[in-house]
Parts: structure tokens; sequence; C-alpha cells
């Protein structure tokens, strides 16, 4: 038997690093990922789940070396179940029940450009304050 999940989704915190005892690296994620559709109302609903995503060895680095908050993130790999539950990670907040996914990865890619910051392109933003310098009458036509 085999099952994999494939997630597309944006980092909710930084990531964090620890080692196993054997000197291991292995970094955790918060994954959020959105879905937007109409009810039977028609009333827009926006539902986001999250994701707790284990990364081991040399990904692991990467991963806590290249991502932050907000950065977007391809993970591909499998579910781990609550060893009490067999499902999701469930808890209660304010009377309000939330379910977190454990997913082990085998695959994690960076979709976000390297120069991130607030959903814009460092270098985006420098062509664009570039432009905005560009006087229209030098322009020779």
């Amino acid at each position: 038997m085999y099952h994999t999940i494939i997630l597309i989704g944006n980092l909710g915190k930084d990531p964090e690093t620890r080692f196993s005892p054997s000197g291991h690296p292995v970094t955790t994620l918060s994954v959020a990922t959105n879905r937007k559709y109409r009810d039977a109302l028609g009333q827009s609903v926006n539902e986001t789940s999250w994701f707790h995503v284990t990364i081991w060895g040399k990904q692991a680095e990467a991963c806590n070396t290249n991502l932050h908050k907000g950065s977007k993130v391809l993970v591909e790999g499998r579910l781990t179940p609550d060893p009490q539950t067999g499902g999701p990670r469930i808890w209660k907040t304010d009377g309000r029940v939330n379910a977190q996914y454990e997913v082990t990865a085998s695959v994690v890619r960076f979709l976000s450009a390297r120069n991130e910051t607030n959903g814009k392109v460092a270098e985006q933003d420098e062509m664009d304050a570039q432009n905005a310098a560009i006087d229209l009458d030098d322009i020779p036509f």
C-alpha cells in the first residue's frame, strides 16, 4: 500500500530547526492551504487547513536557510496520523474545534522568489523605482 499528499501553501511562521540525538537536522513548517468556494446559498466561503510538516536531513537545513513566514512552498509527503485518534490532531480553543494534519515531507519545493518580502519581489521594487525616475521628455518617440 502507498499514499502521498501534495500541498501548495504558505508558511504561517518561520521554520523551526532542531537536531535529533544522533545529530540529524529536523525542520518543522506550519503550512496553510486555502480553498475558496461558494456554498449552497451562493455565499463565498474561505476555508483554511493547517499542516504541520516535518523535514529531515539536508532538505531540513535548506528549508531553514531559505524559507520564512509567508513563503510559498510545494510539499510532497505522507500523512502521519495522531497515535491517539488515528486522524488529525484535534484541540479546542475558546469553544472552537481546531485540527492540524501531520505530514512527513519527502520533497519540499520553494515557490517564492528568493528576495521576496511581504509579497513583493525586491528586484521588481528596484525596477519600479528606476522607471519612476525616468523623465518622459527624454524618451525619443
